[in-house]
């Protein structure tokens, strides 16, 4: 075979395959997730793209399964905002239509995991000033990723503050 391609020297000891079943052992990823991770290990994009095909129509790489896993453990598991979750989903490579389906199909209480989560964290601040402890809390409720209405109402609720008293 004088004409046929010289095969590649792996840069690792383990094909494409086995490399991306490995990955998936871990943890579930995204498609893009696990592109990025084989191609950074040294394989073909070609070979990737061909592996990744095959995952996908046996059901090992699905976004959309990916995203809605994702999301059920940020928003109950973690108590994350939506707003959060969406931007962990696109910066995994999940397209903006999969995230909006399924954070429409998400059935959660925004104000109640909030109101958890501020729960959860307001003994860390029980030595601060009152309007440190809810300046602190507001803050960390929206790196969480709720919006700052419903963060600014679970600190006054958690730290018993009144209502009109506190627009920070």
């Amino acid at each position: 075979m004088a004409g046929a391609r010289r095969p590649r020297e792996p840069t690792h000891p383990l094909d494409c395959h086995e490399r991306a079943l490995r990955l998936l052992s871990v943890r579930q990823r995204s498609r893009r997730e696990l592109q990025d991770r084989l191609l950074r290990a040294g394989f073909e994009p070609e070979e990737v793209d061909g592996e990744l095909e095959r995952l996908t129509e046996v059901g090992l790489v699905d976004d959309r399964r990916f995203a809605r896993e994702f999301a059920d453990h940020q928003l109950k598991v973690r108590l994350a905002g939506r707003r959060a979750v969406a931007s962990a989903l696109a910066g995994k490579g999940v397209d903006r239509a999969t995230i909006e389906e399924t954070l429409a199909g998400c059935a959660t209480d925004d104000a109640g995991a909030a109101e958890a989560l501020a729960r959860s964290r307001a003994g860390r601040l029980a030595g601060l000033p009152p309007e440190t402890a809810f300046s602190r809390l507001v803050s960390f409720l929206v790196r969480r990723g709720h919006a700052p209405e419903v963060a600014r109402r679970a600190a006054r609720e958690v730290l018993t503050l009144d209502v009109a008293g506190s627009e920070s």
